[in-house]
């Protein structure tokens, strides 16, 4: 019996679920919630600075800071959102973001020393489309063949609309789980019609710069890590998400 019971130490009960134990079930949803606020403030903190991409590396440790004190909640047994559910709506959030707050600057403040210093030299780097005959359109910015109608059309629509399915998407809300899928299936089509487009025109977008294809690929792969969400999204189970 000696040798039975000590094979089974390591299953005693640790202090914190002794703790969670003795709580009632008010007093249990009262330290997760805060737990789950206090997650938040780092989690939106960061990804507003990343956001910005400028100041991504400032909000980066932020966010990281916000995933740790969501797992460590989980670890003490408080009901909190799950971790999936948090990153790939945060995710989608930044993805969204960054790809507005870019396309804003160069289709209404192209003129700004900050996006002729950023967006120019982007274009010396990777595309040229943001630098080849830049602020010479009547629209003013990029002069890249489509860059425009996609920056327009993409800004008023699929972008802000991906922010918005997020919001509702980490409240747990039945309709943010809806539009999760329809804008992430819409970013499939963005995402291919981009990669025609700037191979169509690869001889203006490419031309000149000094990481051509592989630069290109090696910051646009990352937009496709949304549609690595539209599996879970198929899959989850949808009462998890309340009306």
């Amino acid at each position: 019996m000696h040798q039975r019971n000590a094979g089974s130490e390591n299953l005693a009960p640790t202090a914190s679920d002794t703790a969670q134990a003795s709580l009632t079930i008010d007093e249990h949803m009262e330290r997760s919630q805060l737990a789950q606020r206090q997650a938040d403030k780092w989690l939106i903190s960061g990804s507003l600075l990343i956001g910005t991409a400028a100041l991504g590396i400032f909000g980066l440790p932020l966010f990281l800071w916000g995933v740790r004190l969501l797992r460590r909640a989980q670890r003490d047994g408080l009901s909190v959102r799950p971790m999936l559910v948090t990153l790939l709506g945060y995710l989608v959030i930044i993805d969204a973001a960054i790809n507005t707050v870019g396309w804003a600057l160069d289709l209404v403040a192209n003129h700004t020393i900050l996006a002729r210093v950023l967006l120019n030299g982007w274009g010396n780097m990777f595309d040229a489309g943001y630098f080849w005959h830049y602020n010479e359109l009547w629209v003013g910015g990029a002069a890249g063949p489509g860059e425009k109608a996609l920056e327009v059309g993409l800004i008023l629509t699929v972008f802000t609309m991906r922010i918005a399915a997020a919001i509702g998407f980490l409240q747990m809300k039945r309709w943010g789980h809806q539009w999760m899928v329809i804008t992430c299936w819409m970013g499939v089509v963005i995402w291919i019609t981009y990669v025609f487009n700037m191979t169509m025109f690869a001889d203006v977008r490419f031309a000149g710069v000094v990481l051509p294809v592989v630069g290109w690929w090696l910051y646009d792969i990352f937009y496709i890590t949304p549609f690595l969400a539209i599996p879970y999204l198929h899959t989850v189970n949808r009462e998890l998400f309340s009306d």
